[in-house]
């Protein structure tokens, strides 16, 4: 289940479709669950109504917290009788507060945020999040923000990658040295350093802005005289891991509040080079210090001598390149789906063992909803 609209682009949203289908593949009967704004992204999912764009960690987070879509989520539950739920960002308002709150069957949960949200320190959000049987987060950093607003235990579990999705995409073609960069345009992203870097970059360099956000008719305005940059706007899923794949390397100039690296992992999947913040969420991916080039967050001129050193030192290049190459393996979706069956079996063998938890198939029968 998702808490954010699946129509939206976004990391927990990628992940969700991604580990479905992935899920699928091993032979399970995986349903996603979430807010779409238009029709469903792909099959096997379940819409649950339209998204309210709400400000959240620094970003703009499309979530549902409406009745309407309260409403679905219950009839869904009570459709699907599934044998286990899993539910991403639990705490967030929404169709994930109504799973927790109805729990009709026994139920994982992912923290895949950091950097502290006061929306937490909430009785009644630490009440609901002793309604899982299992929870896991993406990374220290999360498990740690998760564990300070609510107690309990928490189990580190990776995000995937459909390692083969950028294997196998055709690279798109450039004229001269490009940089990409792929990321909403907001603050706590980072682009604007980016931005501001480029004029230290060499003359031949051109910079592939993807995707949009509160910053980019600013920043497009400011930027306007650079002649280097071509904003991309909003682009399909093939679209950028194309470009991703094309591009001499990936810069990821985030400032703060990243748990987890997963675009890091994109371009290493699709042999692409990478220059990011030295942030402690990226560094789970970069853990050996050889798979991404990691610069102080945050600084312009440092950003662009790091960028304009891989762009010319082709043995630099080709050394980060062979890194995350064999870095990436260790988080295929596949993997991860495999972790998540032994999760969800053990969060169903729990559950039997503690029939009085309240919960379990048959509950949202016995209290009588007449929603069909």
């Amino acid at each position: 289940m998702s808490p954010y609209s699946l129509s939206s682009p976004g990391g927990v949203q990628t992940q969700v479709l991604a580990l479905a289908r992935a899920l699928n593949g091993l032979g399970h009967k995986a349903r996603v669950l979430g807010p779409c704004d238009g029709a469903p992204p792909e099959t096997g999912v379940t819409p649950l109504g339209a998204s309210i764009p709400t400000f959240a960690n620094g970003s703009i987070a499309p979530i549902a917290p409406d009745l309407a879509c309260t409403l679905r989520t219950i009839r869904a539950f009570r459709d699907e009788e599934f044998d286990v739920v899993h539910i991403h960002e639990p705490i967030c308002p929404g169709p994930c507060q109504t799973a927790l709150f109805l729990r009709s069957a026994p139920i994982v949960g992912t923290w895949h945020a950091a950097g502290g949200s006061k929306a937490y320190m909430t009785p009644g959000v630490r009440w609901l999040a002793t309604r899982m049987n299992i929870r896991t987060a993406v990374s220290q950093d999360a498990k740690d923000m998760a564990y300070e607003a609510l107690g309990g235990d928490y189990e580190v579990v990776f995000n995937g990658i459909e390692i083969n999705k950028f294997q196998d995409a055709k690279p798109t073609p450039s004229d001269g040295a490009t940089i990409a960069y792929v990321g909403r345009h907001e603050p706590r992203k980072g682009l604007e350093i980016l931005l501001k870097s480029v004029e230290s970059l060499p003359p031949n360099v051109t910079v592939w802005i993807m995707s949009d956000g509160p910053q980019t008719e600013e920043l497009r305005t400011k930027y306007t005289g650079e002649a280097r940059l071509r904003w991309l706007g909003p682009v399909s899923d093939e679209e950028k891991i194309s470009r991703i794949k094309g591009a001499d390397v990936l810069c990821v100039p985030s400032l703060r509040g990243e748990s987890f690296g997963i675009v890091l992992l994109e371009a290493m999947a699709a042999g692409t080079p990478v220059v990011a913040s030295d942030l402690p969420g990226y560094r789970n991916v970069a853990a050996n210090g050889d798979e991404a080039f990691l610069v102080p967050p945050g600084e312009a001129e440092s950003l662009a001598r790091a960028l304009t050193k891989v762009l010319e030192d082709q043995e630099l290049a080709q050394g980060l390149t062979e890194a995350g190459t064999k870095r990436v393996v260790e988080f295929s979706m596949e993997r991860l789906a495999e972790i998540y069956v032994e999760k969800y079996e053990r969060a169903i063998a729990i559950e039997k063992a503690d029939p009085d938890r309240g919960g379990w198939r048959g509950e949202l029968s016995r209290m009588g909803w007449p929603f069909r």
